[in-house]
């Protein structure tokens, strides 16, 4: 298998791991502490944690309490997915501008289909 082959079969291997992510969410999980002054007791107690996903929408930052360990689940489950498409965007785009390199090197840039009728006009 040559180059132009290998590279190819990695981007059809990237393809099949994006068709794969189902759920996905930009943002960040956080913990939030709330300070809580118990009657009698000098040093303030903290409460929590608890946990917030945090994301911007617009210019906006929005954002959402995770009330449950399933929410709280799912949110890092689609962060983590959300990350894992960044990184397959990033080495796709790597690969076709690679094999876009080669193809011009060596000559083998596609053919591009063309119609028999002139569109111009002319």
């Amino acid at each position: 298998m040559d180059l132009l082959q290998q590279i190819e079969a990695q981007r059809l291997a990237i393809l099949d791991n994006l068709k794969a992510i189902r759920s996905m969410r930009r943002g960040s999980i956080s913990e939030q502490f709330f300070p809580v002054q118990r009657q009698g007791q000098r040093p303030v107690a903290r409460r929590g944690p608890y946990y917030v996903l945090t994301r911007h929408r617009g210019s906006k930052s929005v954002s959402q309490r995770l009330t449950t360990p399933e929410a709280l689940r799912q949110a890092r489950q689609d962060i983590e997915a959300f990350q894992r498409f960044q990184v397959l965007c990033r080495e796709y785009e790597r690969l076709t501008e690679r094999l876009g390199e080669l193809e011009r090197a060596t000559g083998q840039e596609k053919k591009r289909w063309r119609s028999g009728s002139n569109k111009t006009g002319r």
